[in-house]
């Protein structure tokens, strides 16, 4: 949930208001008390990516670094084995129907609790150990909203031969200009 400026100011006033009236009752004490105790409410709660988001955040940043794999990896692999990976785009529908790479399967944007559904129920029947690949590339891979999601709902599960593909910038910075095959949805 995001507020204007004057919406947060309107609440610090009436954060402000009811302190007061508090105050008079009770002392300065009291008042210093629930003005800070109001404000830092409103902070936790109203900040983008506040409290009551923050905790389905999870940075593409916390993959361990040998889970990843580079785009020419990728690339030489589905060339030598194209049926051994089961690769599956965990962003926007929008970005997979645009390009996405041949044989790969839109599995939801996994920062929304359908997503992590989506994902879940994809992935649900598959043997633990089966090979999965997971991609997004809708931005630069510190910002994405959906590599952690996904990465850590397929770690809960039991998935232990799950790698994630490391696009740097996004999709087509990192694998449709490099030459790499890509197929839009039909």
């Amino acid at each position: 949930m995001r507020l204007r400026i004057s919406e947060c100011r309107a609440l610090v006033w009436l954060g402000s208001l009811l302190s007061i009236s508090v105050s008079r009752r009770q002392g300065v004490r009291m008042h210093i008390g629930i003005s800070l105790l109001f404000c830092f409410g409103l902070a936790i709660v109203f900040t983008p990516g506040g409290w009551a988001q923050s905790s389905d955040r999870i940075s593409a940043t916390t993959i361990p670094q040998d889970r990843l794999i580079q785009p020419e990896e990728l690339n030489r692999e589905l060339q030598d084995h194209p049926h051994a990976l089961l690769l599956l785009q965990v962003g926007s529908r929008m970005l997979f129907d645009e390009a996405h790479i041949p044989g790969a399967e839109y599995a939801g944007p996994a920062s929304r609790p359908e997503g992590l559904e989506a994902l879940r129920a994809r992935v649900g029947d598959l043997p633990r150990d089966r090979a999965l690949v997971i991609y997004c590339g809708c931005c630069p891979w510190d910002h994405c909203p959906n590599m952690g999601p996904a990465w850590a709902l397929l770690h809960r599960m039991g998935f232990t031969n799950v790698r994630a593909l490391y696009l740097a910038d996004n999709f087509g910075a990192d694998w449709v200009a490099k030459g790499y095959r890509a197929e839009k949805s039909q």
